[in-house]
C-alpha cells in the first residue's frame, strides 16, 4: 500500500487520526517511536529549528523542502506537508507539488494567505481573494502523478472575515476539487462542529497550546466531527523549554550534574539506543563477516 492511500485511510477511519508535527530528525523519531500513525512536517517548527525565527515567511522554499526530504527519507509513517501558499504563482505550486511527491511526502496542504504568510494564530494576517487563490489549487491537484496523493486546502479566513466566509471558501475549495479542506484559528466548539457540519470533506483540526483554537481533547475532537488533528506547536515547545532549563542550569552551576536525572535528559548510552547508532553498528558487522 503506498502512503498516501494509507493516508486517506486512516483519515478516513473510525478514529480521528492524531498527527504530531515533527520539526527536525530527533521529534520525528520520538513521534514515531510513541506509536502515532502518521506525522506532520511545516513550516511553524521548521522556521524555529533551522532559522531560529517565527513562522512569518522568512523561510525559502529551498530550506523548508530540504527539511521535508530529509525527514520523509528517515521515517516509514506517512507524512503530510506545508507548502504554505506555494512559494510563488502557479508554476511554482506545480514544481514544489511534483518535489514533495517525488520525496515520498502522503499530502500536502496549500494556503490562502497572502505572502508573506504568518502562523495561522498570530495576528495581522491577510488572505487573498478566493479567485487568486483557486488557480493554485487546480494547479496542484493538476500537478499529482499519484491519484491518492492527498491535496488539501487551508483557508485562513476566519479570523480576517470571519466564520461565515471562511466556511464559504472551503466549500468553494472542496468542490474545486481539494480531498481535504483545514479552517485555521476557529474561536469555539460550536464553530469547529459547525465547519464539519457543513464542509462535505474531511476537516482537519489544529491544537496549538496557547492558540485561538480550543484545545480539545481527541473524543472531544471526533464529537465535533474532525477527522483527523495536527498537534504543530508542542513538540518544538517541549524541546525549547527542557533545553532552556538545560542550559540555565550550566550557566548558573557549572555543571549539569543535579540536572542530569532521567526525567530532565537522556544520557549517553539511551540516546544512541534513541537515534539507532546500536542498529547502525550491527548492521556494519555483516559486511565484514
Amino acid at each position: 500500500m503506498n502512503k498516501s492511500r494509507l493516508f486517506r485511510e486512516l483519515v478516513n477511519g473510525p478514529e480521528l487520526l492524531m498527527m504530531p508535527v515533527a520539526y527536525d530528525g530527533l521529534s520525528l523519531l520520538a513521534i514515531e517511536q510513541a506509536g502515532f500513525k502518521a506525522t506532520c512536517v511545516a513550516g511553524y517548527g521548521t522556521s524555529g529549528s533551522v532559522l531560529g525565527l517565527p513562522d512569518i515567511g522568512m523561510i525559502s522554499s529551498s530550506e523548508m523542502l530540504t527539511n521535508y526530504a530529509n525527514l520523509i527519507a528517515r521515517t516509514e509513517l506517512p507524512v503530510m506537508v506545508d507548502i504554505d501558499t506555494g512559494f510563488g504563482d502557479v508554476n511554482n505550486v506545480i514544481r514544489t507539488v511534483q518535489q514533495v511527491e517525488q520525496m515520498g511526502a502522503a499530502a500536502l496542504f496549500i494556503e490562502d494567505q497572502t505572502y508573506p504568510k504568518r502562523c495561522g494564530h498570530m495576528g495581522g494576517k491577510s488572505v487573498v481573494e478566493v479567485e487568486e487563490y483557486l488557480p493554485k489549487l487546480k494547479a496542484a491537484l493538476w500537478a499529482r502523478k499519484n491519484p491518492d496523493f492527498v491535496i488539501m486546502a487551508r483557508t485562513d479566513a476566519r479570523t480576517v472575515h470571519g466564520l461565515d466566509e471562511a466556511i464559504r471558501r472551503a466549500k468553494i475549495y472542496a468542490e474545486a476539487g481539494a480531498d481535504m479542506v483545514f479552517v485555521e484559528a476557529v474561536t469555539s466548539k460550536d464553530e469547529m462542529r459547525r465547519v464539519n457540519t457543513e464542509i462535505p470533506v474531511p476537516s482537519m483540526a489544529n491544537m496549538i497550546e496557547g492558540g485561538r483554537t480550543p484545545f480539545l481533547t481527541k473524543d472531544e475532537l471526533q464529537d465535533v466531527g474532525y477527522a483527523f488533528a495536527a498537534y504543530p506547536c508542542g513538540p518544538l515547545y517541549a524541546a525549547a523549554r527542557a533545553v532552556q532549563k538545560w542550559a540555565a542550569t550550566l550557566k548558573e552551576e557549572g555543571t549539569t550534574e543535579n540536572f542530569a536525572s532521567p526525567e530532565n535528559m537522556m544520557d549517553f548510552a539511551e540516546y544512541n539506543k534513541f537515534i539507532g547508532a546500536d542498529e547502525i553498528r550491527e548492521r556494519e558487522k555483516k559486511f565484514f563477516e
